[in-house]
């Protein structure tokens, strides 16, 4: 799916911070090729890394589990959305891989969707990221799609990373997306963090190009309450609306407000909210998930 959740300064705390950032973002609503302004399932943004003192402490949770569901209402009459999914990380030395399976309605046709990812931290100031998904044939799913980022954290307190990005994308139709970013996200030291990133896309054939961009803003602390707001807009190249049918290079709009609250030590909810536009139709909804963490 067309791009989903982040990055890792050098945070000086017991608990992995990371895996929980993470997979509030990757909550936000699944777009696949539908809108690639908004997160991805199959390529969310790389994840905040636990540090190595996090990594080593025995008491950190380097497992998270999130099961969600969300649902869509459109206008011009093109039909509700609904969707079931499961998401995953795990920590191992480096690594942070992650996995998602979810199944869904769209247009009127259901369709699946399977993806993993690997985060890896080749040292204290570079790391990257490498994810593949793929749909079971459904219109506005990929058939096939992989992005790769690569990260290097900057200044004194490591506290600003410096994101460059390339994607591919094949749809059942035929059709192809290239894409390439440029992002950044900075860590202020309070419980702020502000993210923002450009994408230009190439969809073939026709050559359409396009650009997408979009600002995050995100408030609180891990183990605690955590939100995050996040606008996108630009132009999109291509969007399957079912079997045979099809809008091209168009104007949209896509904004989130996503919510994680914790209810125990290694337990807790998310819900999120988000609305889209473009010329064409609207679309409004909303996402409800329980996470647990593991050891």
């Amino acid at each position: 799916m067309h791009p989903s959740t982040r990055i890792h300064p050098t945070l000086q705390t017991a608990r992995p911070l990371g895996t929980a950032l993470a997979l509030t973002l990757w909550l936000l609503p699944a777009q696949a090729q539908l809108s690639p302004l908004e997160p991805s399932l199959a390529a969310p943004q790389p994840p905040l890394l636990p540090t190595p003192e996090a990594t080593q402490d025995p008491d950190a949770r380097r497992t998270e589990l999130l099961l969600y569901t969300s649902a869509q209402r459109l206008s011009a009459g093109l039909g509700d959305w609904s969707e079931v999914g499961v998401r995953g990380s795990h920590t191992t030395g480096a690594h942070v891989l992650q996995g998602e399976l979810a199944t869904m309605k769209r247009f009127g046709e259901s369709g699946r969707f399977i993806g993993i990812g690997d985060t890896y931290s080749f040292d204290a100031d570079w790391f990257g990221s490498l994810s593949v998904g793929a749909g079971d044939g459904a219109s506005y799913l990929p058939d096939f799609r992989v992005d790769a980022f690569l990260h290097r954290k900057l200044l004194a307190d490591r506290n600003l990373i410096a994101s460059l990005g390339a994607g591919h994308y094949r749809a059942p139709d035929g059709h192809t997306d290239r894409s390439l970013s440029i992002g950044g996200t900075y860590y202020f030291s309070g419980p702020w963090i502000v993210q923002g990133e450009v994408r230009l896309n190439r969809s073939n054939p026709g050559s359409v190009d396009t650009q997408q961009q979009f600002l995050a803003l995100t408030w609180g602390r891990d183990q605690q309450t955590q939100v995050t707001a996040r606008h996108a807009w630009g132009g999109e190249g291509y969007q399957t609306i079912g079997s045979g049918a099809a809008l091209t290079n168009f104007k949209s709009h896509q904004t989130s407000l996503n919510l994680r609250h914790w209810l125990g030590a290694d337990w807790g909810v998310v819900a999120g909210v988000e609305r889209y536009s473009n010329p064409f139709y609207r679309r409004r909804g909303a996402t409800l998930a329980l996470f647990r963490e593991l050891p």
